[in-house]
This record gives structure tokens, C-alpha cells and sequence, in this order.
């Protein structure tokens, strides 16, 4: 805090501002979270260490200087020889450690109970604090349980995947005491039809070469790459090292992208020039090899918008609880009070139903994996359609200074999107719910019952349900995806709140998201428990 900061101006006393943010431990101060991580099986030590260490002014400092001071392309060096570098400030590093050593991409792979669920809680975290550095961790850990398809490339690189720490030296793998693992896949041509790649892969003796462009390549400091290319027998996964022996892969680093958000994290596009590459699973079968990360990868995606809103209410909280207008504080007024407990609802139903998810990605039946399918895709839809409404939302409550650069909104804001967007945008997402709920009739009975479950409770849920089932008796034409995505997801957050969260929240989620008793603006509600929903900002 700057508890000895000037008051006092020549010209000016400085008043009815709040105070500058001290440490606070965003795991004990978020009972939202801990209430899901308790039903959902997590490990809560290892949350209430890093919700500590994240949570400390010094650690938010850090947060912002890698963002202020971007990540640098050094194609070559002094004497004209090829660098594909990139260089980081001091900050990012720190942060690397910070959440490395936490065990972010491990947590969910070392044997222990809860660890999908305890990863997703540490993501939520991560991403309240500085969201860039989480970008090349999700891979990492996304990636690990792709690698099983190669036994020779998992028993070598798993254990530097899962160390306890960063090592961000470039050096071949066997020299480092850590990794990292990044994803390329997409390409100009065919976006998120990667089965129109035309990057082309030869046989070299036991390995492979590639040829070929990736117009999105983030985290190009990884030591490797999952990456798909055209082999003779089909779209095929490999794996990229950066480094070999004693020499740099011929992966070449084209040109940075210039991104809205996600500033820290350096996002590029890269060319393999004869790169050389080891196989993953059969020759054709690329997309099934690889559809293990990207799997994974959306279970953060689905729970980073909950970490993006509580963050930006958080701030808006802090503002309201502070400030005063019109001879009130603004956290009694009763227009702002509608505004926050209807965030709230957005916020802990995407937390809720997304830690729910977590939790069947540590389960082992066929009905939690098929739950896992269905529901991270459902998660990962409404979540991120409602994080930007939120942040904004947010951002408004602090009035011009949550447009300024000294808050954290203008971050959180250029942020809320990209989630969305990552692992399958908006009707991606969609498309591949229909196709889950017709290929897989396990994926469609569980989801049936985990909505089921929730019956007999509240009226207004079973009578939302019941119209569900009414309006789409089967699954809906393609030009109703997203409504149908929609519905079906808040009827599954709804299920979740009924049978986890305060009545407050359930009763005003039900009204508010499925009986329709509101406005479609934020805060355009009427009837909501304010002072109980308030209560869930800590």
C-alpha cells in the first residue's frame, strides 16, 4: 500500500477516492471458489498457498509489468546467424516461477485425488492476476496426456513437464531440469479445419521432416511443439523440438502477432524448414492423437472467463465499497446493487459449473468422460459469451477510471474475448455440441441425468426443463445451435446451483436465466437478494 502518499495537493486535497489495494489471499477471500473446490474433491493446500502468493501486491506488480513491457522478436544475432528468439521481461519470468513451481501443468497428472479440479482452481487464480503467462502452462499440462502415444517421447519428456520449476534456458531438453510444451496448429488456408493443413512431412530415416507454414504458433519460446502435418498416410501429429543436438531446429519465427490482449504471452507465426520431427500415434490418425490436448486445453478455457469476472467484480466491488456520490456511499445505492448481484450470478454460475466439469475430468468411468465432453464445450459457450458483458459492466462501475490503464479493467477487457475464441470459437463450439450429442449416446444420456438430478427441487427449473425438452424433443436444426447451446447450458449451470449454492443464487439465477424475469442488460432485474449475492464478492 502507499499508506504515506501525499494527500495533500497545492491545489487540492485528494478525497472519496479508495485505497490503494493491499495483499490479499484470493483463495480465503473467495467463498465462491472454495465452497466449489470442497464438492468438487480438490486439494485445498496447495490452492490456499498459491491464492497467498498471487494474491500480494508485489505479485499483481509483476503481473502488470509483463504486460507493460511486451515480449521482443530477435530473429538474429549481431553477426546475421539465425536467433528465432524471443525475449521476455524480467516479470514474465517471475511469474513462470511463481506458477510453475506451483504446480500448475502438474497437479492434474501426479496421482493424487483432485487434481484436474485443483488445477482448474489454480487457473481461475492465475488468470485473475496476469492471464498471458497461464497460455504456454495450459499447453503444457493439455499436452502431457498426449504424449502416451509415443512411449519413447513420454517417458523423455513428461518428467521435464511435470518438474516443480522453470527453466526457460535454450538448451536441448536432456540439459534442462523443466519444459514446456506449445500447440501449432492452425493455418491460413483452413483455421479450425486443420484437416485442410498443408504443411507436408517426409520420412527421414526413424523421424520426420516438415515443411510448411502455421499462421498461429503461442508460446514459441516451448521447448516443443505439438503440430499436425500431411504425411503419405494422412493428417499425422508430431512432435517439434525446438532444439536438438547442439543445434536450433529449423523452426523459423516469421513475425509476432500484434494481438488486442494476451500481451505477455508472445503469440507468432512460424515455418518449418525441413524442421525435425517425431512421430505421435499412427500415421493419419493426427486428429485423434491430438484432440487429447485440445481437450484439456478447453477445460481452461471454460474456467478462465470465472477467473476474468471475478477479477474485474473484485475491482468493482473494492470501488463501490469506497466511493461515494450524491451524499451516498455507492455500494448502498440500490440501482448499483442490482447491477453487482446480477454479475454475480454470471460470475459464480461460470465458476460453478466449471469447476463441476473439472471434477468429471478426474473421474475414470465412461460416464465421466462422456460428461467431460459434452460439458466442457457447454461450459466453455456460455462462459466466455458472458465474460465480456461482465467485465465491461465492471469497468463502468469505477466510470472513466476503469477505462484508465492504472486499474486492471483495460487488461481484463482486452482478455474477456479471447477465451471464446481459443480451442473453437463461438460456432465451433456449437457444431461440435450437436455432434457430441448425436455420435455419442453415452454423452447425451448423462448429460439428460445430470440435468435430471436437479428435479423436484424448484418449480421454475423443472418447468424450464420441461419447456426445453418441449421446444427441442431432439436435437435442433444447425441454424438453432447456439440457442439450443445456449438453454442447455444454463439449464446446467441452474442444476448446479441447486444443488451447491446459497438459495440466493440459485433462486435468482432461475428467475433471472431461465423464467426470464429480467431485462437482457445487466442489472435490468427486479427481486434479487442483493445483500446475500453481495456477500459472495468476500
Amino acid at each position: 500500500m502507499t499508506s504515506d502518499a501525499r494527500h495533500s495537493l497545492p491545489t487540492h486535497d485528494v478525497l472519496n477516492q479508495p485505497p490503494v489495494r493491499a495483499d490479499s489471499n484470493l483463495w480465503s477471500s473467495d467463498p465462491v471458489l472454495r465452497n466449489a473446490v470442497h464438492f468438487t474433491g480438490g486439494r485445498e493446500a496447495p490452492l490456499a498457498a498459491y491464492g497467498e502468493t498471487v494474491g500480494r501486491v508485489e505479485t499483481r506488480e509483476l503481473g502488470r509489468e509483463a504486460n507493460r513491457h511486451l515480449p521482443e522478436l530477435r530473429l538474429f544475432d549481431q553477426g546475421g546467424r539465425r536467433l528465432d528468439e524471443v525475449r521476455f521481461h524480467p516479470a514474465y519470468h517471475e511469474m513462470m516461477q511463481i506458477s510453475q513451481s506451483a504446480g500448475y501443468a502438474a497437479l492434474a497428472w501426479d496421482g493424487q485425488s483432485g487434481g484436474h479440479t485443483t488445477h482448474a482452481a489454480m487457473m481461475y487464480l492465475a488468470s485473475q492476476v496476469e492471464p498471458g503467462h497461464c497460455c504456454p502452462l495450459t499447453m503444457t499440462y493439455a499436452a502431457i496426456p498426449a504424449l502416451a502415444a509415443n512411449e519413447q517421447i513420454a517417458s523423455e519428456w513428461r518428467p521435464k513437464l511435470m518438474a516443480r520449476s522453470y527453466d526457460p534456458k535454450t538448451k536441448p531438453i536432456e540439459q534442462k531440469s523443466s519444459a514446456t510444451l506449445g500447440m501449432a496448429m492452425t493455418e491460413k488456408q483452413g483455421g479450425s479445419d486443420v484437416r485442410a493443413n498443408t504443411t507436408v512431412a517426409s520420412q527421414d530415416g526413424e523421424h520426420w521432416r516438415l515443411r510448411g507454414h502455421k499462421w498461429f504458433c503461442s508460446a514459441p519460446m516451448s521447448d516443443g511443439f505439438l503440430t499436425l502435418a500431411q504425411a503419405p498416410g494422412g493428417l499425422t501429429c508430431f512432435l517439434v523440438p525446438r532444439w536438438l543436438d547442439g543445434e536450433r531446429n529449423a523452426i523459423h519465427l516469421m513475425r509476432l502477432k500484434d494481438k488486442l490482449g494476451n500481451r505477455s504471452n508472445a503469440s507468432s507465426e512460424i515455418e518449418y524448414h525441413d524442421a525435425l520431427a517425431y512421430q505421435l500415434g499412427d500415421e493419419g490418425a493426427g486428429v485423434r492423437t491430438i484432440i487429447e490436448m485440445v481437450h484439456h486445453t478447453r477445460l481452461d478455457t471454460a474456467v478462465a472467463p470465472a477467473g476474468l469476472m471475478r477479477a474485474a467484480l473484485s475491482e468493482a466491488h473494492h470501488w463501490v465499497a469506497h466511493r461515494s456520490a450524491f451524499q451516498r456511499r455507492l455500494i448502498d445505492q440500490p440501482l448499483m446493487r442490482a447491477v453487482l448481484a446480477d454479475l454475480v450470478l454470471d460470475w459464480e454460475g461460470a465458476l460453478t459449473l466449471g469447476m463441476r466439469v473439472a471434477q468429471a475430468f478426474d473421474g475414470q468411468s465412461p460416464e465421466d468422460k462422456a460428461f467431460a465432453r459434452i460439458g466442457v464445450a457447454l461450459a466453455k459457450f456460455l462462459s466466455n459469451k458472458r465474460c465480456p458483458a461482465v467485465v465491461v459492466e465492471a469497468m463502468e462501475v469505477l466510470g472513466g477510471m476503469g477505462y484508465v490503464e492504472d486499474t486492471p479493467l483495460p487488461l481484463l477487457y482486452r482478455e474477456a474475448p479471447l477465451n471464446g475464441i481459443w480451442e473453437g470459437s463461438g460456432n465451433v463450439i456449437c457444431l461440435d455440441i450437436l455432434r457430441s450429442l448425436s455420435r455419442d449416446p453415452l454423452a447425451a444420456e448423462v448429460l439428460q441425468a445430470e440435468l435430471d438430478v436437479a428435479t423436484g427441487v424448484d418449480h421454475g427449473y423443472d418447468a424450464a426443463l420441461k419447456a426445453h425438452r418441449d421446444r427441442w424433443p431432439g436435437l435442433p436444426p444447425e441454424s438453432e445451435a447456439r440457442w439450443f447451446a445456449e438453454r442447455t447450458a444454463l439449464l446446467l449451470t441452474a442444476a448446479q446451483l441447486l444443488r451447491r449454492a446459497p438459495a440466493a443464487v440459485a433462486d435468482g439465477f432461475i428467475a433471472t436465466r431461465l423464467l426470464g424475469n429480467s431485462g437482457r442488460i445487466s442489472g435490468s432485474v427486479s427481486g434479487l437478494d442483493t445483500d446475500a449475492l453481495l456477500a459472495r464478492l468476500g
